[in-house]
């Protein structure tokens, strides 16, 4: 058994592993889950209990910023969402800190009318 230091990264997966123990995204409220990459960030609306994805949003097709490429995904779930019948979600950071690009993607999906 390793009981060395973790990486960064090992340790964000065990904590997203331990938050995703107790969490769950149903059809009626989805989980929307974010994902952040060393260049972009990403989103998805997931259905749990069926295992689809319902709606997502890349910030590749953004061009700008970290803080912009956030901000344009949030809105994008928002309006996304809204299309699909979807008004609350379950938020999922993943692990990652709630500061910065995950919190301004936040924030712009509670602007464009989510409610979590």
């Amino acid at each position: 058994m390793n009981h060395g230091p973790k990486s960064k990264s090992e340790l964000r997966v065990h904590r997203h592993a331990r938050v995703r123990a107790r969490i769950t995204g149903t059809k009626e409220r989805p989980r929307l889950a974010v994902y952040r990459s060393n260049r972009f960030i990403s989103a998805q609306l997931i259905d749990d209990s069926v295992g689809k994805t319902i709606a997502a949003a890349h910030g590749r097709e953004c061009k700008g910023a970290a803080s912009a490429q956030a901000r344009f995904v949030g809105e994008t779930m928002a309006s996304k969402a809204k299309a699909a019948g979807v008004t609350t979600v379950v938020f999922d950071r993943a692990g990652y800190r709630y500061t910065g690009q995950v919190k301004t993607l936040a924030d712009a999906a509670r602007e464009g009318g989510l409610i979590f």
